[in-house]
């Protein structure tokens, strides 16, 4: 049975977190290596995280000395997995229970690299739902003006990661950087069209914040794409037009 490693950001979710690996803890597919990066400088949620180790023998907790952010997180996990595939689940999202049985069956029967599914939008203090639909994404420029990929759906071969693709040291955007970065390498990212992920949408993230995210916008396509700075302020301006057009 092929191993799957599921990467955890964790930093100041501890109203959360339960339900995140409850959701974990009920997958359907068994075989998984649980690896949670504690990245809060902050020690005092860690006693709470470590009794979850002790009722799944399949968590790992990984301690960082000094706050790295998600990005880089995500990539000290990916460094030290051992699954065949990674699965990334923040630490406030939640999985249906077989989102790792689908989605991996469904990249081993379609030869994917990379995959993501669909996603439900949960906003705060509000019962309605958004669903976001996956999409095959066989070109980078498909993507360029709107990331729909949410990134606790997505799923890939360990093998894609290495020192030259992996997370940017960005505080927004550094998934839809790495997502161009296969891409560019002619690599398709499948879509499964089914509701398998969760994603909480909170005030306080720093996805949620205007200035951040068009910072890392425009270091996206500048530094990341190489674009010149006019074509770089055109595409952050479109990319922040879709945005809105999505909410």
């Amino acid at each position: 049975m092929i191993l799957v490693s599921v990467i955890i950001p964790y930093f100041k979710k501890k109203n959360f977190i339960k339900k995140t690996l409850n959701s974990l803890k009920k997958q359907t597919y068994k075989n998984l290596e649980i690896i949670i990066i504690y990245d809060d400088e902050n020690l005092s949620d860690l006693k709470f995280i470590k009794k979850f180790k002790k009722l799944d023998k399949r968590i790992k907790i990984i301690v960082n000395k000094k706050s790295q952010g998600a990005g880089r997180s995500r990539n000290i996990g990916m460094n030290i997995a051992k699954g065949k595939f990674i699965a990334f689940l923040d630490a406030d999202d939640l999985w249906k229970k077989n989102k790792i049985e689908l989605q991996l069956e469904y990249m081993v029967r379609n030869k994917f690299e990379i995959s993501h599914t669909n996603y439900e939008i949960l906003k705060v203090n509000k019962k309605d739902k958004k669903v976001m639909r996956a999409r095959m994404i066989d070109n980078y420029k498909n993507l360029l003006f709107s990331c729909d990929i949410g990134l606790s759906t997505v799923m890939l071969k360990k093998k894609l990661i290495s020192k030259n693709c992996q997370f940017p040291n960005l505080k927004t955007k550094e998934d839809f950087v790495l997502w161009l970065m296969i891409l560019k390498k002619n690599i398709k990212i499948g879509g499964l069209d089914r509701n398998l992920t969760t994603w909480r949408k909170l005030n306080d993230s720093l996805s949620a914040s205007i200035f951040q995210k068009l910072k890392d916008g425009f270091t996206l396509y500048n530094k990341f794409m190489k674009f010149n700075i006019f074509k770089s302020l055109l595409y952050l301006f479109i990319l922040s037009i879709n945005s809105i057009k999505k909410k």
